[in-house]
């Protein structure tokens, strides 16, 4: 069974930081590319960072370059996304996605974790 289950999520004025970090299970995840999603309250989700299965490149939202940054330990089956300089408009649910279209389309989505910017 797939599983993604993101953490590290919560509370933090604007200029804080947050490591997320996402386990994955059920999937072999080095043969999967993996995305951060985010979605707030009244907007469409939206696709914030991506990294390949290898780990080899990444590609980031414009609004978050120089601030976040997308990795992954394929030893550890899990993904992270380091926030640095965080702003009110980060506050949102956090998602993580795996993706793959080897041998057949596979995207599977965690339930996501909580991401609150606020002074």
């Amino acid at each position: 069974q797939v599983q993604l289950v993101e953490s590290g999520g919560g509370s933090v004025q604007p200029g804080g930081s947050l490591r997320l970090s996402c386990a994955a299970s059920g999937f072999t995840f080095s043969s999967y590319a993996m995305n951060w999603y985010r979605q707030a309250p009244g907007k469409e989700r939206e696709l914030v960072a991506t990294i390949t299965n290898t780990g080899g490149s990444t590609s980031y939202l414009d609004s978050v370059k120089g601030r976040f940054t997308i990795s992954r330990d394929n030893a550890k089956n899990t993904l992270y996304l380091q926030m640095n300089n965080l702003k009110p408009e980060d506050t949102a649910v956090y998602i993580c996605n795996a993706f793959s279209v080897t041998g057949g389309l596979y995207d599977y989505y965690g339930k996501g974790t909580q991401v609150t910017v606020s002074s």
